[in-house]
Formats: structure tokens, sequence, C-alpha cells
């Protein structure tokens, strides 16, 4: 038993070390303070958290007056809130949302226009996909839960998530190539592992409206949901998500950490990640609860 304690503590460290790992720091020209310091000075709306009893976070970007559009002060609530979900042991998922029944419109442009130099621009860029990287690297089951737009930054955002779930009359929209842009927030390169290369460049090259239906097909929504309204639609994705946060909790979050593994890592090293998780588990409480029922698998 202290050996597994031991194990379990070890591979914990080495899974939470990992997963924080930033993709960008000095050595890449990044400065986070310069870029924090930039970001605090174009307030408004703001990033909320709420966690509940059954281990489900709600994340709602709420600037609704902009379309949930991201203002300076928003992107750096955003890492606080991911920081917070990354020491939440009891979490097992997690909806994103938009206040107001829509989404998220992007970047508030008058952050945008007073950043438009390369070195602001590259920083911001940085910021972001860091965040974003980490967001998705949350061992929490995550799903973004899509009203009205969601276009350019915000759009990025869904990708971000391990599931999309859209509204009646809802869209995704890359919209970047109408401002002479590409993604920046790492939403192309997750794009393309989520609906392959071909139809990621048809979306970003063609500014195309992806509606459910489109969606549905391209495999970049898993649902269309009944409800328009935003407690409906809520309602509708916790019940969709509680299909596959139900049971244990370390065992949920250890599954998240394997998909994970085998996504971003070459195949040895995800085989020695799943090893290492794998021993966090067997021989634990659930386990050892489930060899006593002896279930059955029909």
């Amino acid at each position: 038993m202290s050996l597994w304690k031991s194990l379990l503590q070890t591979t914990t460290q080495s899974i939470q070390q990992q997963r924080r790992a930033l993709l960008y720091n000095g050595a890449h020209g990044y400065e986070e303070d310069l870029v924090k310091k930039k970001l605090a000075q174009f307030a408004g709306g703001s990033i909320d958290l709420s966690k509940d009893v059954h281990g489900i976070g709600i994340l709602t970007l709420n600037n609704p007056k902009l379309m949930n559009a991201f203002t300076g002060t928003m992107m750096l609530e955003l890492q606080e809130r991911v920081t917070e979900l990354e020491s939440w042991k009891d979490g097992r998922g997690l909806i994103i949302y938009g206040a107001g029944n829509t989404f998220c419109s992007g970047s508030d442009l008058n952050a945008v226009k007073a950043m438009a130099n390369s070195q602001d621009g590259m920083n911001m860029c940085m910021f972001m996909q860091n965040t974003l990287t980490r967001l998705m690297r949350l061992p929490l089951i995550s799903v973004a839960l899509i009203q009205g737009k969601a276009l350019g930054g915000g759009a990025e955002l869904t990708t971000a998530c391990d599931f999309r779930l859209m509204t009646p009359g809802s869209e995704i929209r890359f919209v970047h190539k109408h401002m002479g842009l590409v993604p920046g927030w790492g939403g192309a390169a997750r794009l393309v592992r989520i609906v392959g290369s071909g139809a990621a460049l048809r979306l970003l090259s063609g500014a195309v409206r992806v509606d459910p239906e489109r969606a549905l097909h391209l495999g970049l929504s898993e649902e269309t949901l009944e409800s328009s309204d935003e407690t409906g639609a809520l309602e509708e994705a916790r019940a969709w998500l509680s299909q596959y946060t139900e049971g244990p909790v370390s065992v949920i979050r250890a599954l998240k950490k394997v998909v994970t593994a085998g996504r971003e890592l070459p195949l040895e090293a995800a085989l020695r990640t799943e090893k290492d998780v794998f021993g966090t588990v067997w021989g634990g409480p659930a386990n050892l609860q489930a060899l006593v029922r002896r279930p059955k698998h029909k």
C-alpha cells in the first residue's frame, strides 16, 4: 500500500507538470508580464465559473452587450479560471457557454486595434494558445454549448473543448480571413484534428457558416439540442454530459488523461503515460469495489 501511494503521488505530480507545461516561454520571445499589462487596460465583461456537487463546472462568457467578445480582462480571467480548474480535484466535466443566448463573437476590436503592432499581437497569440492548451488538457470532459454565433476566436474556443453541442439556429464560423488574419489561438491546428485537413481548409478559406446540420456531418458537433433558450439548453447539455461523467471521479479523470496523451504524444510516449495513469487506478478504491461487485457486461 505504501508503494502504491508513492507511485500514485509521483505519477500524479508528473502528469500535472506535463499538463501545466506552457507552449511558450521567454525562449520563444514570449513576455507574459508585458502582455498581461496590455490586456489589463481593456476592461469589460467577465469569465464566471461555478461548480456543482456532481463535479460539473460551468464556465460562462459574460459580455452580452458585445456578443461575449473577449476583452483584455476576460482573457486574463480565462487564464485564472483555467488555473482554478487545474486544482479542482473533484471535477469531472466542464460546460462552456455564453450569456445572453450567444456563444462568443471573438475578440473585442478595441483591444485588437490597440495591440496592432507585431510584438503585442504575437504575445497575445502566445498567451491565448497557452491558456487554451491548458484548457484542452484539463482532466475534465469538456463541452462547448453553442447558442447563437461562435465567430473568430469564439470558434477557436469551441475547438479547445472535447465536444460541441449546438442549438437550433446557431453557427460556428471562422471569419479570420475577412479580418486579414489566420487563427492565432490554436484553432486551425485543433480544427484539423477534429474534421481533417481538407474540411478545415474549406472552413477557413471560405469563412463558411457552419450550421448545426453541417457541423454534425463534419463531426464538428456531437448533437443538435432541442431547446434554444439558455436555461433549457444548459439543462440538455448537463444531461448529455452526464452520460460520460458518471462513475468514480478518479476513473473519469484518468480516462481523459490517457486520451489526451494518445492525441498529443508520439505513440511510445503515449503508451508510457497510459502505463503511468493505469498505475494510479489499478488496485485503487474503484477497481477494488468493482472486483467485489463483479459487474456483468451485456
